[in-house]
């Protein structure tokens, strides 16, 4: 198994990262959260050639740029079945559920579901690299003061299914810069404690 090769943009107002995963001995690919500036993804791509997109959940700003870069990629399209309904009428190619591994070239990408931010909302992760969408930030976790977030069940999902990966993790977020499982770890409770006094 070979770990992949990343190249992050960030783009649009919400400086919302895409992640271009590569497999470093086929040089195959996967794209995930064409979130928008479908032009300077495409650019970064340099060539069509794409095994497939991947969302990590189903917020707008997440998605912005899919149609553009899936009619010139022609690849196909996953994300979690209970985001589905967050593609305002557009269709994917397949759904992903907790525990598949997405494999292109010689990568395999674990599934991880951590609904919370929203119900669909997944995790990739193929050591030492975890790419969460909306899930884990530096300092906390995604937005649950939303229609369909749940606090205490991102936090379940960060404890028990994020935090029992290695420390030396590399977290690579949906918006602005990353972090490692190691340094958010200490802050669980400082989190909770936070949230109880509102």
């Amino acid at each position: 198994m070979s770990v992949p090769e990343i190249k992050s943009l960030s783009v649009g107002s919400m400086d919302n990262n895409v992640y271009i995963l590569t497999c470093p001995t086929t040089g195959k690919r996967a794209l995930i959260d064409p979130a928008n500036e479908a032009d300077v993804i495409l650019d970064a791509l340099g060539t069509p050639d794409l095994e497939y997109i991947l969302l990590t959940h189903g917020d707008r700003d997440h998605f912005l740029a899919l149609d553009e870069v899936r009619k010139a990629t022609g690849a196909p399209v996953g994300i979690h079945p209970a985001d589905l309904h967050m593609l305002e009428g557009r269709t994917v190619d397949f759904e992903i559920h907790e525990g598949d591994v997405i494999r292109f070239g010689d990568v395999e990408l674990q599934v991880i579901h951590t609904p919370g931010h929203t119900a669909g909302g997944i995790c990739f992760y193929s050591p030492p690299h975890l790419i969460d969408g909306d899930t884990l930030f530096p300092g906390g976790p995604g937005n649950t003061k939303r229609e369909g977030g749940d606090f205490p069940l991102i936090i379940e999902n960060i404890r028990t299914k994020l935090f029992t990966l290695p420390d030396d993790t590399i977290v690579y977020p949906g918006h602005g810069k990353g972090t490692t499982i190691g340094k958010e770890k200490p802050h669980l409770q400082e989190w909770i404690d936070a949230e109880a006094l509102g």
